[in-house]
This record gives C-alpha cells, structure tokens and sequence, in this order.
C-alpha cells in the first residue's frame, strides 16, 4: 500500500513539479530546495 501510495505521488511529480536535476544546488532558492528533497523523498520510498 504504502509503495503503491509513493509512485502515484511520484508520476505526479514527474507531471506538475519542475526538473531541478540540471541546476546547480548551492544556487537554488530555499523554496526550490524543498521541492527538490520533496522529490528525492518521495522517489526514494517508491523505489522501496
């Protein structure tokens, strides 16, 4: 269940939230930063 849960959360993701792979981390905003964990973490339990 909770697998199923995180890749639904992460197909969304993929679809709404913007690729930060490309920039830089230490010249990301706070706000972008927390997107960016929000994904890892995320990807991180659905791979699980």
């Amino acid at each position: 269940m909770k697998k199923s849960f995180f890749r639904l959360m992460n197909t969304i993701n993929k679809a709404i939230l913007p690729k930060l792979s490309d920039k830089d981390p230490t010249k990301l905003t706070k706000i972008q930063k927390g997107i960016l964990a929000y994904r890892y973490f995320v990807l991180i339990n659905s791979l699980e």
